[in-house]
């Protein structure tokens, strides 16, 4: 870039098509002790991982819009949230150091490999299903919820000195009657949360999940299944160690499947495999059964419950106990009124 090639980059464009953050964006993910590089491309790029971001930070916003504050103790969650709760003990811990010793590069990669990565792609992937479907008495949903919290206030305070006008909005719009997010500590991570043999067993649940996901994207290329839930796949595991990893865990729900099933045995020849995972194969099913009008999985339990003709057994559920507190909602406020 060189103003005698008349190439330069003009900062007031940027920041009215894409925003001040843009700008600081793309100092945070450069090596600003050496020469810098700036243009479009390089602007597009930082743009996109914006928006991404944004987007991650958004969807929390939404999902915690239905959060009541209610505490699930730790020994109480699931293992996804205590994988979740473990990965923010270890970035917190990158973080205090990296802002120790100003490198900013550092924590920005982090956030943004955390938030695009594990969360958008893996965690809240998963967790969609429970946030919008489960009964508000569900342990897993409360569980979930309090996770995001945690995950959000941590995220945006880590942010604010580096996306400040952003994290801001955010916070803002989460608790409007603070003063700032520049006010507020960095949040604390409980020692409790660290659990390596726990991250260790997720790394190998990824990789299984890893495999099923190739062998839908393949089903979805060939025209076989339009959404990941009309699947049913078979897995093959001839790892013992793998199969391990996989005890108690609903692993429909982690590969975002109507249905799973895990057979212990070498993958057949005509099973899906990847070459950087051995010992897993898949072989890809249709979904048996209806089609939930409310959660969208194919199970046999639809229409169950002739009240809710459509929907499965577990979102007549929670639809009944959702009628159950609207109408005691409502009950209340004629109530107030006499």
């Amino acid at each position: 870039m060189s103003k005698s090639l008349g190439n330069t980059v003009v900062p007031q464009d940027v920041i009215k098509t894409s925003g001040a953050d843009i700008f600081r964006l793309w100092v945070m993910t450069t090596d600003y002790w050496e020469d810098q590089r700036l243009g479009k491309n390089i602007l597009q790029t930082n743009v996109d991982l914006y928006r991404k971001l944004r987007n991650a930070i958004r969807w929390m916003l939404g999902t915690l819009a239905h959060d009541t504050g209610e505490e699930v103790p730790y020994c109480a969650m699931p293992d996804l949230e205590k994988f979740i709760l473990h990965r923010l003990y270890e970035l917190n811990q990158l973080i205090n150091q990296s802002y120790d010793a100003f490198d900013f590069k550092k924590i920005m990669r982090a956030l943004l490999d955390f938030s695009i990565i594990e969360l958008s792609a893996f965690y809240f992937d998963i967790r969609k299903d429970s946030l919008y479907c489960d009964a508000p008495s569900s342990k897993k949903r409360k569980a979930s919820l309090q996770v995001v919290r945690e995950i959000f206030e941590r995220m945006v305070t880590w942010l604010a000195p580096m996306l400040p006008f952003t994290m801001e909005e955010a916070w803002l719009e989460r608790y409007p009657e603070s003063c700032s997010v520049h006010l507020e500590q960095f949040r604390f991570a409980p020692e409790e949360w660290k659990n390596e043999a726990l991250a260790e067993r997720w790394k190998k649940v990824r990789q299984v999940r890893k495999v099923v996901t190739g062998a839908l994207e393949l089903e979805r290329a060939e025209k076989r299944i339009g959404s990941s839930l009309e699947a049913a796949p078979v897995v093959f595991i001839s790892n013992p160690v793998l199969l391990e990893a996989l005890d108690n865990l609903d692993m429909a729900e982690i590969c975002i499947t109507s249905a799973l099933t895990i057979v212990q045995d070498i993958p057949p020849s005509n099973a899906f495999i990847l070459d950087d995972v051995e010992g897993i194969g898949v072989c890809s099913n249709k979904a048996l059964g209806a089609k939930c009008a409310r959660s969208w999985r194919y199970t046999q339990d639809v229409g169950s419950d002739p009240a809710y003709p459509d929907v499965s057994a577990r979102d007549a559920a929670a639809l009944r106990e959702l009628q159950e507190l609207d109408e005691n909602c409502k009950g209340s406020k004629l109530e107030e009124l006499k």
